[in-house]
C-alpha cells in the first residue's frame, strides 16, 4: 500500500477513526497492530510470517538474554536473534548476488557452473524492519535497555505501520515506551501531523515525480554518451529526486505517526548544505547512520583504536553501509567511495587543527562545493544499473564521451534545474534551523496560502501510484 494512493487515505482515514474511538487502549494497540500487518499485506500477504518470525524470535531472545547471568548464555541468544534476522535478510536480498558471484568465480576458474535461476521476490522494507528488531536484542544484551514488558508492544514496534517499510529506523527507546500509555492526538499535533503529510507528498509526487524523474529517466535510459550539460542535468536531477522522495517518505510517516499521538525521529537535516562529509552523514538518512555508527562503527573499535584502524573501520562500516542499499556492487563503491571521503576528511582535520583558515568562511565555502560535487558523483553509481552505465555516465559528465547525444530537451532540463537551484538554496536557508522552527514565526496566511498552493499542485499533476525508491531496499 502506497502513501500517495487512493486506496491509503481510506485506509488511513478508518484507522484514524477508530483510534479515536471510545476504546481501551489495548484495544485500540491491537487496531493499530491488525492495520500495521493488512497495510504490510497489501504488498504480498505470504510475508507478514516473516515480521511474525522476527517478531517471536526477537521478543523470546531478548528475554532470555536479560534473564540470564551466564555471559555464554546471553551470546548464545544474541547470536540466535542475529543469525536469524540476518540469515532472513541474506537469503531474500543477497542470495542471488552470492549466487551470481560464486557463478562468475567459478567460471573464472575454468567451471561451469549454472545454477537454477533465482526466482525469490524481495519483502518490501525487510532491509528497515531487520535493523529495527536487531537493535532490541543489542540493546538489551548491551544492557542499554531492559526488555519489552509487553508482547502486544513489542509487536508493535516491529510493525508499526507508518516507517515499516522505509523507516525512519527507531530505536526500541524512542518508541516502545510510546505505547505504554493511551496516545490520541492534540489538535496541534493532528493539524501539524496533515501538514507533514501534505509536504511528503508535494515532495514525492510534484518534485521528485514530475519534476525531476523525467530528466532522471532520460539521461540514465539513453544507452550510451551524453551532452555535458544532460549528464549533468540527469545526475543533478536523481540528486533532487532521491533526497525528495525519501525525505518524503520519511515526512509522511511523521506525520502519519502525529496524526495518531506518536513521535518519530527526523531523518533529514537539509543535507545539500552539508560541510564535509561527516556533516552530510548527520544530515542525511540519520536514523541509518546513527545505526551504523553505534551497531557497527563503535563496536569494531571507532576511532579508538589508532588512526589505520579509524580508517578500517570507515571504510568497513560504509562498505556494509552501501550493501545494505543493495545487493550490487555498484553500492558497494557508493558506500566505499563514502567511506574514503569521510577518512580523507578526517586525515585533513588531523594535518590541520590549529589552522584558523580550516573555520574560516571562504575554506567552508569551499568544502561546502566540494561536499555537494563529490556527493553528486557518488550518485552515478547508486543510481546506474552497471559499472559500464556508471563509467559512461561519468565519462559524459566530464566531456569524455564518444559521439554524445542529446537527450534531453529544455522542457525537462529548466524544470529540473530550477528545483534543483530551489532545493539547494533552501537547504542552505534552512541549514541552522527546523521547520517547526520556521512555521512558528510564519502568519498564518502565509502558512495557509503555502498549504493551498502545495495540494493545489498535488491535484493538478496527477501523480502516478509509483513506488518509493527506498521500497527496493
Amino acid at each position: 500500500m502506497l502513501f500517495n494512493s487512493l486506496t491509503f487515505v481510506v485506509f488511513f482515514a478508518v484507522v484514524v477513526a477508530l483510534h479515536n474511538a471510545p476504546f481501551s487502549w489495548r484495544i485500540k494497540k491491537f487496531n493499530l497492530l491488525l492495520a500495521s500487518y493488512l497495510f504490510y499485506a497489501a504488498w504480498n500477504p505470504p510475508f507478514v510470517i516473516l515480521l511474525w518470525i522476527s517478531t517471536l524470535v526477537d521478543w523470546n531472545a531478548a528475554k532470555w538474554i536479560h534473564q540470564s547471568t551466564d555471559e555464554a548464555r546471553r551470546r548464545f541468544f544474541l547470536i540466535l536473534s542475529l543469525a536469524t534476522n540476518l540469515g532472513i535478510l541474506g537469503f531474500f536480498k543477497y542470495g542471488g548476488f552470492l549466487l551470481e558471484n560464486f557463478q562468475a568465480l567459478m567460471a573464472a576458474v575454468g567451471v561451469d557452473y549454472q545454477p537454477a535461476a533465482w526466482n525469490i521476490v524481495l519483502p518490501i522494507g525487510i532491509s528497515f524492519y531487520t535493523f529495527q528488531t536487531m537493535a532490541y536484542s543489542l540493546d538489551v544484551y548491551l544492557r542499554r535497555a531492559a526488555p519489552a514488558k509487553s508482547l502486544l508492544d513489542f509487536s508493535l514496534f516491529v510493525t508499526f505501520f507508518p516507517q515499516l517499510v522505509a523507516g525512519p529506523i527507531v530505536r526500541p527507546s524512542q518508541l516502545i515506551p510510546q505505547f505504554a500509555e493511551p496516545k490520541i492526538a492534540t489538535r496541534p499535533q493532528f493539524y501539524w501531523g496533515l501538514g507533514l503529510i501534505t509536504i511528503g507528498l508535494f515532495e514525492k509526487i510534484v518534485l521528485a515525480d514530475s519534476f525531476l524523474a523525467p530528466a532522471v529517466d532520460g539521461a540514465f535510459g539513453a544507452g550510451g554518451g551524453l551532452a555535458p550539460l544532460d549528464a549533468w542535468t540527469g545526475v543533478l536531477a536523481f540528486s533532487g529526486q532521491i533526497f525528495f522522495d525519501f525525505s518524503g517518505y520519511s515526512t509522511i510517516a511523521i506525520g502519519t505517526a502525529l496524526c495518531l499521538g506518536f513521535a518519530l525521529p527526523n531523518n533529514f537535516r537539509f543535507p545539500y548544505a552539508a560541510i564535509g562529509f561527516s556533516d552530510f552523514w548527520r544530515r542525511w538518512h540519520i536514523s541509518l547512520s546513527t545505526w551504523l555508527r553505534d551497531y557497527l562503527y563503535i563496536p569494531i573499535g571507532g576511532s579508538k583504536k589508532g588512526p589505520v584502524r579509524t580508517y578500517i573501520n570507515l571504510a568497513i562500516t560504509m562498505l556494509l553501509g552501501g550493501l545494505w542499499h543493495g545487493a550490487s556492487w555498484t553500492f558497494v563503491v557508493w558506500g566505499g567511495l563514502h567511506g574514503l571521503y569521510l577518512a580523507g576528511e578526517r586525515i585533513l582535520r588531523e594535518i590541520t587543527p590549529q589552522q584558523k583558515w580550516f573555520s574560516g568562511w571562504p575554506f567552508k565555502f569551499a568544502m561546502a562545493l566540494i561536499t555537494y560535487f563529490l556527493v553528486n558523483i557518488t550518485w552515478v553509481f547508486f543510481r546506474a544499473g552497471s559499472f559500464g552505465e556508471a563509467s559512461m555516465m561519468l565519462a559524459s559528465m566530464f566531456g569524455l564521451a564518444k559521439d554524445p547525444q542529446k537527450v534531453l530537451y529544455l522542457n525537462a532540463i529548466i524544470p529540473a534545474l530550477l528545483v534543483i537551484g530551489g532545493m539547494v538554496l533552501t537547504h542552505w536557508l534552512m541549514r541552522s534551523t527546523t521547520k517547526e522552527a520556521v512555521i512558528a514565526k510564519t502568519p498564518g496566511w502565509v502558512i495557509a496560502s503555502v498549504w493551498t498552493f502545495m495540494l493545489f499542485m498535488l491535484i493538478i499533476t496527477q501523480g502516478s501510484d509509483s513506488a518509493f525508491i527506498y521500497f527496493q531496499f
